[in-house]
């Protein structure tokens, strides 16, 4: 199984990080900002950088949007995960249209509203993940696994 990991630096990231048990011992590659947490976190890791700042610029959707093209042509990853922000909207679509599988976590801190990313993800979302219970009245497809944390 190959993964494609995109996502925010940041919080997002570290997030996506978090989840190292369950990567590490398969295929991947990470899409987020070029920025130092980002660099630090993932050295040694196959890492594409993506445009920023990005969020609710139209600028940046297109040319992140071409980037997902490109990158996803190139890698065929069997599924995509993350935790949002903004450069997931278009790895998402664009990867479900080329068949793979999507995973959307939404961020702990979201307790009974829903994030932007993931409003605009869910409808093309195969499994989407909350970590509180009042999250599945916002998202009712969602699957509460609990805190990543």
């Amino acid at each position: 199984m190959k993964i494609c990991f995109v996502g925010s630096s940041g919080g997002h990231l570290t997030h996506l990080y978090m989840l190292k048990p369950f990567w590490h011992d398969k295929e991947r590659f990470w899409c987020t900002f070029d920025k130092e947490d980002a660099r630090s976190l993932l050295d040694g890791e196959k890492f594409y950088p993506l445009y920023y700042p990005s969020n609710r610029s139209l600028k940046a959707l297109c040319i992140n949007a071409f980037r997902a093209v490109r990158i996803l042509r190139k890698e065929k990853p069997d599924v995509i995960i993350t935790s949002g922000a903004a450069p997931a909207i278009p790895f998402f679509w664009i990867g479900k249209l080329m068949g793979a599988k999507t995973v959307y976590i939404e961020v702990f801190d979201r307790i009974d509203k829903p994030t932007i990313s993931g409003k605009l993800c869910y409808p093309v979302t195969d499994k989407f993940i909350v970590q509180w219970d009042e999250m599945k009245k916002v998202y009712p497809k969602a699957v509460n696994l609990g805190s990543i944390f």
